[in-house]
């Protein structure tokens, strides 16, 4: 009885290092997708997944993915689209069958893995969110530019650009051309 539960334990500890390694989950918990208890949620998915495993018998990868997918879409109205949650599906699966077949050192191993996976986004974590600052101060300073090449081109291309008839159109459907200064 206590080596079923130290794997269940050890399963829950594996769930959450997978969960936490997953880029699509950190991310909505990061931007706050799931609200200011998006890191709550984070925890709380933790147990409702190693709860899943263990309430439903043979469980399939597949309805695994769809069991997460929900609770993305549920909890941090996220549509998971980059392909990584058949990996995850699959991980968790794969280790609920270690831990079921007594491998446990095989699942403690993975999760020394994917805790120094961890850790290693948390050291890289800042300099991302620097660059992007800066990225996002050149995307303003770039939309500007635009706005004031739309202020300023047409008066100066409408004359030469009349007889361009697909130009025309666009305008006509509401959509600005915005023409790169040379």
């Amino acid at each position: 009885m206590e080596a079923q539960k130290t794997a269940r334990e050890l399963f829950t500890e594996a769930v959450r290092a997978v969960l936490e390694t997953w880029p699509v989950l950190q991310i909505a918990v990061d931007n706050g997708f799931g609200g200011v208890y998006g890191q709550q949620k984070a925890d709380w998915m933790v147990d409702v997944v190693q709860q899943y495993f263990h309430d439903n018998a043979n469980l399939q990868p597949d309805e695994v993915e769809d069991y997460i997918a929900d609770l993305m879409n549920n909890e941090f109205d996220t549509v998971v689209e980059d392909g990584s949650l058949p990996q995850v599906a699959q991980k968790v699966s794969q280790i609920f069958t270690q831990c079921q077949q007594g491998k446990l050192a095989e699942v403690k191993d993975q999760i020394v893995k994917l805790n120094k996976k961890s850790a290693e986004r948390a050291i890289v974590t800042p300099q991302p969110n620097a660059a992007d600052d800066v990225e996002s101060n050149g995307d303003e300073t770039e939309f500007m530019e635009c706005e004031a090449a739309t202020s300023t081109n047409p008066p100066r291309s409408a004359a030469p650009k009349q007889t361009d008839q697909p130009q025309s159109q666009e305008e006509n459907d509401g959509w600005t051309t915005v023409v790169r200064k040379k």
